[in-house]
């Protein structure tokens, strides 16, 4: 079952990043910074239920898309996790679904993410460079930068992505060989 988060799973959700991530806590540090961030729209928060069990988690928060006319509200898919004892079993994948849907139903135009092209590329997500988008940095690598067209977006809407401060202030921006690659399967 996928459903929005509630306060009480907060913990479940930490330890989800920390097992799917291995990285030390940037992830789940991420995630409560994300949750606080002063911006519109709101973050989304859903995760995935196993009985009564959190085994997974994606969040979208608020981005921009710095376009010539005007800047345009965006959302950013990151990060998603499985625990690992769940993945490949469809989890991530409904995850996404659900995250897209919602993202739809609000009326935002486009939700990008950095992340594998094969997985990514099955779940709705195009090479964002290939369609007239340009990376917030020159750290990802080829094909990692994508975009979901959503059902409000209109031809006008190209320009720079750009992630809000709290991705910088923690360094999550680009790949990292220390396993801060989504876990998303």
């Amino acid at each position: 079952m996928v459903r929005h988060e509630q306060a009480g799973d907060h913990e479940a959700v930490r330890d989800v990043h920390t097992q799917a991530f291995g990285d030390g806590g940037r992830v789940p540090a991420l995630v409560d910074a994300l949750r606080t961030a002063q911006a519109s729209p709101a973050p989304l928060s859903l995760v995935a239920v196993v009985g009564d069990r959190v085994v997974g988690h994606v969040m979208l928060s608020a981005c921009r898309l710095d376009a010539p006319p005007r800047l345009v509200d965006v959302l950013s898919l990151s990060p998603l996790g499985v625990l690992p004892e769940f993945q490949r079993q469809g989890i991530g994948t409904r995850l996404v679904a659900h995250a897209l849907a919602e993202a739809d139903s609000r009326g935002i135009p486009l939700v990008f993410l950095e992340g594998s092209p094969h997985y990514y590329g099955k779940r709705g997500f195009t090479d964002a460079t290939m369609s007239g988008f340009r990376p917030p940095t020159l750290r990802y690598p080829p094909g990692a930068f994508q975009v979901a067209r959503l059902s409000t977006y209109e031809e006008w809407m190209t320009g720079t992505f750009v992630y809000s401060d709290v991705f910088w202030a923690l360094d999550c921006v680009g790949l990292r060989s220390d396993g801060l690659e989504a876990v998303a399967t």
